[in-house]
Formats: structure tokens, C-alpha cells, sequence
């Protein structure tokens, strides 16, 4: 359910103004906006220059409107340049903060290359996640040195030296990158 079958329209940003809104029509793909899918669309505008920022959103409307956008790259056809803006998000009133539109600033690849896509994986596990550390959670760490559990209560107990058999809840594999 990541893709949306509502309209579709993008706003695109550069030194010397803006597109206005278009709506996204004629894909090179017989079904618009599916789920993995990359869509390609031609836009017409003047020469915007260098593109700093898009506004791209949909129209709210029909069954399963929410979309996951992975992100946009937008190939300059004059200086062959491409330019990346990195969403990773949900355009959906039911899901992440409800918005339909986002605003996405370009990616300078050039100086962080691929850091921003890591950052928004990294946003995304966490959201993933972050359940099992609500309020009145047990979270159990499996010990490989002791074979046994570290659990961590609810009321900020700490058992370190767990049962190498806990009958308590699930086990969670946790990594911890720094």
C-alpha cells in the first residue's frame, strides 16, 4: 500500500523562479505511482538555473491515497545536470506526521555523498522500532558472552544476570551503530 492513485502534483525551484504547481500526468509506465516503481515524467518550464528545493504532494483523494515517495531526480536536459531531492517519507494523512506535501531541498551529493540517504535509513529503522521502548515495554538483550538475557523493567530495573532460559516476553537482536 505505498503507492497512491491521487493526483500528483510537483512545484520545482530554482535561481530564476519556479515551475508552479503541475500535476504529474503522462508517465512512461502504463500505472502511475506503484509501489518500487520509478516513474518518469517530461515537465515543460523555462530554464529555472541551478534548482534548489521542490513542493511535491497529492491530491488526497481516492481509496489508498497515501504514497511512500522515496525521493525525485529532476535531469536538467540543458547542463545534463541531475539534481536529487531525498524524501524517504509518506505522503499520507493516516501515516508519519499526516502531511500530504512535502518540501525537499536538493542534495549535494558532491559533498556528502550517499550520508543523507543513510541518515533517512537510519530515520526509518528507528520509526521502525521505537515501539519497544514505550512505557511499560520489558526489552530483553541476549548476552552471547553469559548465553543469557539482560532485562531491562518497566520500573528501570536492570537484571544482568538473566536466565539463560527467560520465559518473559520476546527476545530483541539489538546493533548499535555510533
Amino acid at each position: 500500500n505505498a503507492g497512491t492513485e491521487a493526483d500528483v502534483y510537483i512545484s520545482v525551484y530554482g535561481e530564476r523562479g519556479d515551475t508552479g504547481s503541475r500535476q504529474l500526468l503522462r508517465s512512461q509506465k502504463p500505472k502511475k505511482f506503484l509501489k518500487g516503481q520509478t516513474d518518469i515524467f517530461a515537465v515543460e518550464a523555462v530554464h529555472l538555473g541551478h534548482l534548489n528545493k521542490i513542493v511535491i504532494g497529492h491530491s488526497g483523494l481516492g481509496s489508498g491515497n497515501g504514497w511512500f515517495l522515496d525521493k525525485v531526480v529532476i535531469k536538467d536536459p540543458i547542463t545534463d545536470l541531475d539534481y536529487t531531492f531525498l524524501c524517504h517519507r509518506w505522503l499520507d494523512q493516516g501515516q508519519d506526521d499526516g502531511n500530504i506535501a512535502r518540501e525537499l531541498t536538493v542534495t549535494d551529493a558532491s559533498t556528502f555523498p550517499g550520508r543523507q540517504e543513510l541518515e533517512l535509513k537510519r530515520e526509518e529503522s528507528w520509526a521502525a522500532e521505537k515501539w519497544k521502548f514505550q512505557e511499560g515495554n520489558t526489552l530483553q538483550f541476549y548476552n552471547k558472552l553469559t548465553h543469557g538475557f539482560i532485562c531491562l523493567s518497566p520500573d528501570n530495573r536492570v537484571d544482568a544476570l538473566g536466565d539463560k532460559k527467560n520465559k518473559y516476553g520476546k527476545v530483541f537482536f539489538m546493533w548499535i551503530y555510533a
